[in-house]
């Protein structure tokens, strides 16, 4: 049998086939039979490779104005992003959403430390008054490890400077009781706000000091510089900036009235993405909140939902919503389609939202279902073009909460922002639920394993998806959706048996990867 050598050229798979031989089925045939389908339920067929994975570029829409260098966003959930969470995601290519659990003040100051940050600078210093003792600085170092502490008038970061407290000052204080009036330093070496990195560094080596208050006009403290920070801190060459080089960052509001208050602050505070947050999006509030921000605040992005179907998705882009957020109960502490009944799998929702979406070149942000680099891969393949993770990342030293020992694992609280405990705490916003003396949960409490900090975490993330973009044979995710929509990518179902032979079996024991479970990294 004679074989065509046209069809032997390297590429030839990247191409759809005139002859109908080709392998696998289109995503409009994998998404047409009717039955929904979660990320698991499929495969990626491989594509053809002349390039490195160190040259696929991940940088993606995230809005319609606002691109990213690294596909994922945290959620907007109390157990996963407030500002240290969506500063380091920021730096690392990313972008946070900051909770709404909280008040209007204490949201808008996680925005404010946010787009204050700069690299290298501490913005949330432990500060003292006069009128501690040499205890509570030990008290200090027993919990964080270091002692250098400045000194306030009423012990707050924003007031003014009065003194410093370091090691030289107390180590040979045989009465730990003393107030720190008595033994802090006076002559403070200082710098002006606004001064840069290598500035604020200059002066360092100068003085030969360990710490660097920086001080506003009126010698009130607002941020402070450690020696041991700048020998260790690294460059950040992915950071999600604005163009004013300030970190970005989005912040969640609900589609209730009152919020509208909390808009407004939030814009004045700098923020650069609104995210409606509605567990269902497609309601008369969710249009009227979308058509206010935009006429009100027209610079500022709006990422609504969640939405699942394309109906759903037209009236959210027809009223103005800059970006999709699409999910309805696929996340790993969500009940809602046990609950309600209401929902669809996540992979045919990511794909129908998304197919339509880009008809109005809008971007949509998968949200749920995402346990490890595979799902991201998968999510991306079927035109996401961003995840956002909440049970990936709330593990993280970067998230809120402290970790404890369970069973003597390490591990965070985490918890859905429709479980009982947050709804109590103010997460029933997001649900449109007027009786508050009746709580209907759809969310539950739980415990996840310490992933370390996200410094490592997040490029190991991206390093295996650069591999599975190198896999697939596409080089961006332009390119990728461009494949998608042409039928040259490839996919194909997994049945149980198939899932199960994919990943880790037949073995006595094995060791898991060092940032979790590979049985579902490899689905």
């Amino acid at each position: 049998m004679a074989v065509d050598k046209q069809k032997l050229q390297p590429g030839a798979q990247n191409q759809p086939s005139t002859s109908g031989e080709h392998d696998g089925l289109s995503a409009d045939e994998l998404f047409s039979h009717g039955k929904g389908l979660t990320y698991d339920d499929f495969i990626i067929l491989p594509g053809y490779i002349d390039f490195q994975a160190s040259e696929v570029d991940l940088e993606s829409n995230v809005t319609r104005n606002i691109r990213i260098k690294r596909p994922l966003v945290s959620s907007p959930m109390d157990t996963v992003t407030e500002w240290k969470m969506a500063v380091y995601l920021a730096l690392l290519g990313g972008i946070g959403i900051i909770h709404y659990n909280n008040s209007i003040d204490a949201q808008v100051e996680h925005v404010r430390k946010v787009k204050r940050f700069e690299n290298g600078f501490i913005i949330d210093p432990v500060v003292l008054s006069p009128n501690h003792t040499v205890s509570d600085v030990d008290a200090i170092k027993r919990e964080h490890g270091f002692s250098g502490i400045p000194i306030t008038e009423d012990g707050t970061l924003g007031s003014k400077l009065v003194g410093i407290v370091t090691n030289r000052d107390i180590d040979f204080e045989k009465d730990r009781s003393r107030p720190l009036s008595e033994v802090m330093t006076k002559d403070l070496i200082t710098a002006k706000e606004g001064v840069t990195l290598r500035e604020a560094n200059q002066i360092l080596k100068a003085s030969k000091k360990g710490k660097l208050p920086v001080v506003d006009d009126q010698f009130r403290l607002v941020a402070l510089l450690s020696r041991r920070d700048l020998l260790t801190n690294k460059d950040f060459p992915y950071a999600s900036k604005s163009s004013g080089k300030q970190l970005l960052v989005g912040a969640a509001v609900s589609t209730r009235q009152e919020d509208r208050e909390r808009i407004e602050a939030l814009v004045d505070a700098g923020v650069d993405v609104l995210l409606i947050d509605s567990a269902q999006g497609y309601s008369s509030y969710q249009i009227e909140t979308i058509k206010f921000i935009k006429h009100r605040y027209p610079g500022v992005d709006v990422v609504a939902g969640n939405v699942v179907t394309t109906e759903q998705s037209r009236a959210l882009i027809e009223a103005g919503a800059d970006s999709l957020r699409v999910g309805m109960g696929p996340g790993s502490i969500c009940i809602t389609q046990t609950m309600m009944a209401v929902g669809r799998p996540q992979a045919t929702a990511v794909y129908k939202c998304a197919k339509f979406a880009r008809e109005y070149g809008i971007p949509v942000i998968a949200d749920g279902g995402i346990q490890g680099i595979g799902h991201i891969a998968k999510a991306l393949a079927i035109g996401a073009g961003a995840v956002m993770a909440g049970y990936l990342l709330a593990g993280t030293a970067e998230s809120p909460g402290e970790y404890f020992y369970e069973n003597g694992v390490r591990v965070k609280r985490y918890r859905g922002m429709a479980s009982v405990e947050a709804m109590s705490a103010g997460g029933g916003k997001r649900y449109m639920s007027e009786d508050s003396k009746v709580i209907v949960p759809q969310g539950v409490s739980g415990t996840v394993p310490d992933r370390g900090s996200l410094v490592d975490y997040v490029p190991y993330l991206m390093k295996g998806l650069q591999q599975a973009f190198q896999d697939m044979g596409v080089r961006n995710v332009a390119e990728l959706h461009d494949s998608l929509y042409s039928g040259r990518l490839r996919f194909e179902q997994r049945t149980f048996a198939a899932q199960a032979e994919g990943t880790v079996h037949s073995l006595h024991s094995f060791s898991p990867p060092k940032f979790g479970r590979i049985q579902v990294d490899a689905f």
